[in-house]
């Protein structure tokens, strides 16, 4: 099984990346892949509402996006790490990950999600909600920690000092594994939900 770790953060070595290193272990402890990749130190614009990829599957804007849409394929759960800028997921992450959900066509369906995020001091909650969006409009089911998943700290060092936000992403990266691992089994066993499109609410006449 794989997870696909997206670091939004512009520190390819920062705090994110530390995080995420802490459940690369846990996940390699439960025979697990883990991926990281950086996104946050490229040039990503956001989507322009063209819908050109309702037609051809991928983003008008062939860069980064398209080239991760295989991985996300790929994987099992997804992780979306990004810091807290002005109380708010930094500004490439967001057009990365909007256009990448929006553009890529897959079912998401059963996949497992979840959202680190890290903060010198605040705007953490409010970036978790912003990140965990994305995995509840696309039927994915979101793992749980002993608390939100956040990690304090201005620098990369500073993280391990957060002993307990160190120890909230290794309860994340369990959960998640378990998760994981319990809908492979469902899926051979009792199958997956049918999930409904038939209805667009549109309130235009």
């Amino acid at each position: 099984m794989k997870v696909l770790m997206i670091n939004g953060s512009p520190d390819v070595r920062g705090c994110i990346h530390t995080a995420m290193q802490i459940a690369t272990e846990e996940f390699n402890k439960q025979g697990i892949e883990a991926e990281e990749l950086v996104v946050g130190n490229k040039d990503i614009r956001g989507c322009i509402g063209c819908r050109r990829c309702k037609t051809t599957g991928k983003c008008v804007f062939n860069d980064l996006v398209n080239a991760t849409a295989p991985k996300l394929a790929q994987a099992d759960g997804v992780i979306l790490g990004t810091p807290v800028f002005y109380g708010t997921p930094n500004g490439t992450m967001l057009s990365f990950v909007q256009r990448l959900f929006y553009s890529c066509g897959l079912d998401l369906h059963m996949k497992v999600g979840a959202a680190i995020v890290s903060c010198r001091r605040g705007g953490n909650s409010a970036t978790f909600e912003a990140m965990n969006q994305f995995f509840s409009i696309s039927g994915m089911p979101v793992a749980p920690s002993t608390y939100w998943n956040d990690v304090h700290g201005y620098t990369a060092e500073d993280v391990y000092e957060d002993k307990e936000g160190c120890e909230t992403i290794q309860n994340l990266a369990k959960n998640m594994a378990f998760m994981m691992k319990a809908i492979a089994v469902g899926k051979e066993q009792i199958g997956v939900p049918e999930a409904l499109h038939t209805e667009f609410t549109n309130f235009i006449r």
